[in-house]
């Protein structure tokens, strides 16, 4: 099958579909003679894998580990289970700073209880005036 018709059936663009080859997570498809990317099942499958793991918020490197493990089928899982556990942490984190973003936006609103002219929004002067540290006080996550 071409490039178009795997994306309809993936439902992803063709643009995914090629980034996907250039990091490495999708195999390079084999080309006809008039140097089209060929494509079958078995990019139908990977695709829905990588797919179902990014819906997950996986990294390309957690993917590319489970790829590597998915294709040494008689080893042991324990090693499947450490990226979960990992993953599992990183949500965790994700989790913590996503309350302390609610809590930063929840006390910016309270700046701006009645209705009044945009000037002297309190939103809009704590915006201006938080510290830029502040802004950037964030852990890094496994996504970056």
């Amino acid at each position: 099958m071409k490039i178009g018709e795997l994306a309809r059936i993936a439902q992803c663009s063709v643009e995914t579909i090629r980034f996907y080859e250039k990091e490495a997570l999708l195999a390079a498809p084999a080309r006809t003679s008039g140097n089209f990317r060929h494509y079958n099942a078995e990019h139908v499958e990977r695709l829905r894998f990588i797919r179902n793991c990014r819906a997950l918020d996986m990294s390309h490197e957690e993917i590319h580990t489970l790829i590597r493990l998915a294709d040494q089928p008689i080893d042991s899982c324990n090693a499947i289970n450490s990226v979960f556990d990992q993953h599992i942490q990183h949500v965790e984190t994700r989790i913590q700073q996503l309350e302390q973003l609610k809590q930063q936006l929840a006390h910016l609103r309270q700046q701006c209880q009645i209705e009044h002219a945009v000037d002297p929004c309190g939103i809009l002067q704590g915006l201006a005036g938080m510290p830029f540290e502040a802004k950037l006080d964030k852990a890094k996550t496994h996504l970056g």
